[in-house]
């Protein structure tokens, strides 16, 4: 059995969505910590996945904590909450319950707990400003709530200014695409004292159009707006993709 046995859970962003492969499925950058882990440390590690597309950071607990537990991870990171602050009533100190609760069975189980910020879409969104507020406001609360805990691994996402570019964005201005994704998996493996390629923190740029105008309300906004109203989730009747363990092993050239 490998040393080091990761999960993660989360939502979109820890899913992977906006880094497409051509065979329809995502990848996303906890696959890449995953692959950049096994090589960086020459050794296989053990990864599982469970974070499912739409998901608020409590259903993301009581959903995928105690699944990713009963794994035996030596590992596990956790983001949530950007599902949150899109809705006006969002509570922060909610939210940082939820990251406090994700901590405490970390500790109980002897699990190393790796946190994440999502990167920060806000200055190419509509009302960018509220979640930009809404932004700042909740990674001051995470972390405050965890200042006295220097043993919790850190890959803060969202004040890095490069990753908010356009560049690193897919067409729906929330996703990040490859290129994101790969930024902030180069940043997770630096936290975990790993050395990622150096490629990674910057792929070159995806020559692609992007919607503007009515054609992005057209087919992001609106689709968006229609799942409030219905009450339903992009993520609904998803299951993860990787509920159980799968080897990855050092990358041979």
């Amino acid at each position: 059995m490998p040393s080091i046995r990761f999960v993660a859970i989360g939502d979109s962003f820890t899913e992977g969505v906006g880094d497409d492969l051509p065979d329809g499925h995502v990848r996303g950058w906890a696959d890449l910590v995953a692959q950049g882990w096994a090589a960086s440390s020459s050794a296989p590690v053990d990864y599982a996945n469970l974070a499912i597309r739409g998901r608020l950071v409590w259903p993301i607990v009581e959903q995928q904590l105690e699944p990713a537990l009963a794994l035996g991870p030596t590992h596990l990171s956790f983001n949530g909450g950007g599902n949150d602050i899109l809705r006006p009533r969002a509570s922060v100190t909610r939210i940082v319950d939820a990251f406090s609760h994700v901590l405490r069975r970390c500790d109980e189980e002897g699990v190393q707990l790796i946190l994440l910020s999502g990167a920060n879409p806000s200055a190419q969104l509509p009302l960018g400003r509220v979640f930009q507020r809404r932004g700042d406001l909740l990674s001051a609360a995470v972390e405050q709530r965890i200042a006295d805990r220097p043993d919790v691994i850190r890959a803060y996402n969202w004040p890095d200014a490069e990753l908010s570019r356009p560049a690193y964005w897919s067409e729906d201005r929330l996703h990040m695409n490859a290129r994101g994704h790969h930024r902030v998996a180069a940043r997770v493996l630096e936290a975990l004292g790993e050395t990622p390629p150096k490629e990674w923190w910057s792929l070159p740029e995806i020559d692609a159009a992007r919607p503007t105008g009515r054609q992005y309300y057209r087919e992001y906004v609106g689709p968006w707006v229609r799942r409030r109203l219905t009450g339903t989730s992009s993520g609904d009747d998803r299951h993860a993709k990787y509920a159980a363990w799968t080897r990855v092993e050092p990358f041979v050239a």
